[in-house]
């Protein structure tokens, strides 16, 4: 995923230090280059050996080193990096930044780095509060580079508060934003639908299906990674929402439509990937319906066809996508959907095809427009979602290339 990345981990003093770690691990297992630089106090919390054997790399610490092959190190360094993460990032050191000091290898190559910075304070409470920490961390914003903002919880100090260091899955999704793709969506709104709906029968029962919303989800973190801005409407599922997306979370498809209808003109491509269902029944008891003898009966009416209305009421130039999940005569019943609903595109899936359908990591998806259908050999899908906007991009281009919208 970053191969041909070089990203540097600026690490400072500061007890959170062991968490770069295990990013940098994570970073190795995405293949990128990592190269990792250390303040003389950072080497009191970790030692420098840990980062040389996760990474590959020797770990950065003086500027002077005359035991290290190297050619003006913080510039050449610099040169070539895709993206720096300053973490944690001590008062110190931000000050440092913030001020243009630049007196040791961790400074002086983040200050002459060109490429986007990224600043994850970790501290005391107290001290995270000061007015003069705040306003160094101003004029890091200013100078364009991003803040991480702190967690809030029990500080190793014993406070409790803000000033904890975000976990590492969160600072891999801040890098991830910056390099992971190029950022052919930016400027581009994309609308995303996700997960199941729930249709209530009484207070403690209700209708719903297996979708967890692992599709939809991994559409929205991939536009968002490609530059989009991204609203990612979502039934309930177990999944933590993707950062840097606008969340709605929902629970009935009435829910869905109303959340849909309120933002829909204002997005240039729709997918729409949620499982929401057909029918919900008539009446909803407000008490919890009681076990007897026999048959139970429960009248169902339909629920409102979004993907319909979408069709039927878009913006001219606006792309949509639905999705289609089959047991049965695949193509066939999604190519008819697809002209029903006036979309553009439909992913098509097979519930009975190993590999597809609810809660897995993967899937397996035929893509089917008005002039072809292409079929995926079985993928995750984070895979599935890059070639669901690859194809949409393609489209799209080839539409204004011909002058057609």
């Amino acid at each position: 995923m970053l191969r041909g990345k070089n990203i540097v981990l600026a690490v400072t003093g500061s007890i959170a230090a062991y968490k770069i770690a295990y990013l940098a691990s994570m970073l190795k297992k995405l293949e990128a280059n990592v190269t990792v630089l250390m303040t003389k106090n950072a080497v009191n919390f970790i030692n420098p050996i840990t980062f040389e054997t996760l990474t590959g790399n020797k770990c950065l610490i003086d500027t002077f080193d005359r035991n290290f092959e190297y050619s003006v190190e913080h510039v050449s360094l610099a040169k070539q990096t895709d993206v720096v993460l300053v973490a944690p990032a001590s008062a110190n050191v931000i000050g440092k930044l913030a001020n243009g000091i630049a007196d040791d290898m961790l400074t002086t190559t983040v200050m002459a780095c060109e490429c986007k910075k990224i600043v994850a304070p970790a501290m005391n409470t107290h001290m995270y509060k000061n007015p003069v920490v705040q306003d160094n961390i101003k004029k890091l914003k200013g100078y364009g580079m991003e803040v991480v903002e702190p967690d809030k919880g029990y500080l190793a100090c014993g406070d409790i508060g803000e000033g904890k260091m975000p976990s590492e899955q969160v600072l891999l999704e801040h890098i991830l934003r910056q390099i992971n793709y190029e950022k052919d969506l930016a400027g581009k709104k994309v609308l995303v639908t996700a997960g199941p709906t729930r249709e209530k029968i009484d207070p403690v029962r209700f209708i719903s299906n297996h979708s967890t919303g692992k599709m939809g989800y991994a559409i929205a973190r991939h536009c968002m990674q490609r530059g989009a801005e991204v609203t990612l409407i979502s039934g309930k599922t177990q999944l933590e929402p993707p950062l840097f997306v606008k969340m709605v979370e929902v629970e009935s498809a009435a829910d869905m439509f109303e959340a849909v209808k309120e933002c829909y003109q204002s997005q240039d491509i729709i997918i729409k990937s949620a499982a929401v269902a057909d029918y919900r029944p008539i009446s909803v008891s407000e008490e919890k319906v009681k076990k007897k003898d026999g048959e139970l009966s429960i009248a169902l009416e339909r629920t409102a066809d979004i993907l319909q209305f979408l069709g039927e009421n878009r913006k001219e130039g606006q792309f949509i996508c639905g999705f289609s999940m089959e047991t049965e005569h695949l193509v066939e019943n999604s190519r008819a959907k697809l002209e029903k609903k006036h979309v553009d595109m439909i992913a098509a899936n097979n519930l009975k095809q190993e590999g597809a359908g609810f809660g897995t990591d993967t899937n397996v998806v035929t893509l089917i427009t008005k002039d072809e259908c292409v079929e995926l050999p079985m993928m995750s899908k984070e895979d599935v979602a890059k070639h669901i906007i690859d194809t949409i991009q393609n489209l799209c281009f080839t539409a204004k290339g011909t002058g057609k919208e």
